[in-house]
């Protein structure tokens, strides 16, 4: 049973109002503490599944009180073992329960990713050198090392997010990071191309010269557990995503090619790299809808419905589009 901790700052006089909230009866702890300046700290041990629900509620309820504030923490383990008395009476109910964590824990894991930074852009331009050095000696071990840093996965997923949101802001930066990230890993590849020997029939650099209905199938599916390796609070599962459908690579590949003046070829390896975004952002859209990942108030619902609808219209005309272009590349002689 995965648990977290609230511990919820406001004016002592506001939180005899805590007893008010309908999902109170879910805390299976608590802790009450004054502080100074008539402030309380109450403290409550809740499950991980339950916590987006109550701090949606708090948030509701206190969030014009000055003073409030939430803090929530993961708990690894407590001593002695917590034994939930309302869990196999709660498992016969029909209410429906997602088995993610919460909104505010998912978006302060996935903001970050989306920002333009020195280390983001330290580490594209790394991971571009990686993979091209692996790929002009054919070795698939460091191939394998750039993908691992993928450091274009994260404004995907952050990408998706806002979609699901309706967060414009959030989806600015995450395009302008992705871009940022893009240009630079090509400027990188073209000029890495320039000086070094690329041996254009290698094995690694021919495999991401074409796609076929088998790559868009793996980058859907990846980009599904990417986003479920996120909800579910679980990121080392991502290393598998980021082996599956990285990004650099590929493009890699199309800025090494065209230093070398292999147009045909590079035009394949951009067609990969095209069909790995589509798909992670459509599949990464459309499985935060299903995990349950809205905004709290009705009008911000209302915008990220609108959001959601137009991003994924968009993702499967763009995705139609490729498997045409996939399907004519198929039967070109």
């Amino acid at each position: 049973m995965a648990l977290r901790l609230i511990e919820l700052i406001l004016p002592a006089d506001a939180a005899v109002d805590i007893e008010k909230l309908t999902r109170i009866d879910e805390v299976l702890e608590r802790w009450d503490d004054s502080l100074s300046g008539g402030m309380m700290l109450v403290r409550m041990l809740v499950r991980t599944e339950q916590t987006e629900m109550l701090l949606d509620q708090l948030e509701s309820r206190f969030g014009n009180i000055d003073g409030f504030r939430v803090i929530l923490l993961p708990i690894e383990a407590t001593l002695p073992r917590v034994q939930d008395r309302r869990l196999d009476k709660e498992l016969k109910s029909v209410e429906k329960i997602s088995q993610r964590i919460s909104r505010e824990e998912l978006y302060t894991d996935i903001v970050e990713s989306a920002k333009l930074s020195r280390v983001f852009l330290a580490s594209t331009v790394l991971a571009t050198l990686v993979a091209a050095v692996g790929l002009m000696r054919d070795d698939t071990a460091i191939i394998i090392g750039a993908m691992v840093i993928a450091p274009l996965l994260g404004p995907n997923m952050s990408l998706c997010l806002a979609t699901a949101l309706g967060d414009i802001d959030l989806a600015i930066k995450s395009l302008r990071t992705n871009a940022v990230g893009l240009l630079f890993a090509l400027v990188v590849s073209f000029l890495a191309g320039s000086f070094l020997t690329l041996d254009c029939t290698s094995h690694s650099v021919l495999d991401r010269t074409s796609v076929n209905m088998g790559d868009v199938v793996l980058a859907l599916a990846a980009g599904t557990a990417g986003v479920l390796a996120f909800t579910t609070g679980a990121p080392s599962s991502l290393i598998g995503v980021m082996v599956a459908v990285a990004l650099l690579p590929p493009f890699a590949v199309f800025g090494l090619l065209l230093a070398n003046g292999e147009f045909a070829l590079a035009r394949g390896a951009i067609m990969l790299v095209a069909t790995n975004v589509i798909c992670v952002n459509l599949a990464g859209v459309l499985t935060f809808v299903v995990q349950g990942i809205r905004p709290r108030t009705w009008w911000e619902a209302e915008r990220a419905t609108k959001s959601t609808r137009i991003a994924v219209a968009v993702w499967v005309t763009l995705l139609a589009v490729l498997i045409v272009l996939i399907t004519m590349e198929s039967r070109t002689p």
